[in-house]
């Protein structure tokens, strides 16, 4: 079984709950780990912009993921929101069991 976690930038912690939240409830990630106060500097049409963001980080199954961005597009305010995958190469295998374990079975 391929666990990843899912990055996601929010532009504040109210939308990194609420995103978060829902994809748990739903069960499509196991769990999300929200990360406040992290500063971003990118380009965006043309300029270069500097904001204050959110982290939210959720551990699912590989085979998930195109539900967590579906659900993520959904309810973010970004017009490209940043929602990418990162493989899991290492770990307890009990914490990878409980993560199959809490999560939808695709």
């Amino acid at each position: 079984m391929d666990i990843v976690a899912v990055y996601i930038t929010c532009k504040d912690n109210e939308q990194a709950i609420t995103i978060g939240e829902t994809l748990v409830s739903e069960r499509v990630v196991a769990c999300v780990n929200i990360i406040n106060a992290i500063q971003s500097i990118y380009w965006w049409q043309g300029d270069i912009c500097n904001d204050s963001e959110c982290i939210l980080i959720a551990k699912t199954r590989a085979s998930l993921f195109d539900k967590v961005l579906k659900r993520t597009k959904e309810l973010h305010t970004y017009e490209v929101p940043c929602v990418v995958a990162l493989p899991i190469t290492h770990s307890n295998p009990d914490y990878l069991k409980w993560i199959e374990d809490s999560t939808l079975n695709e």
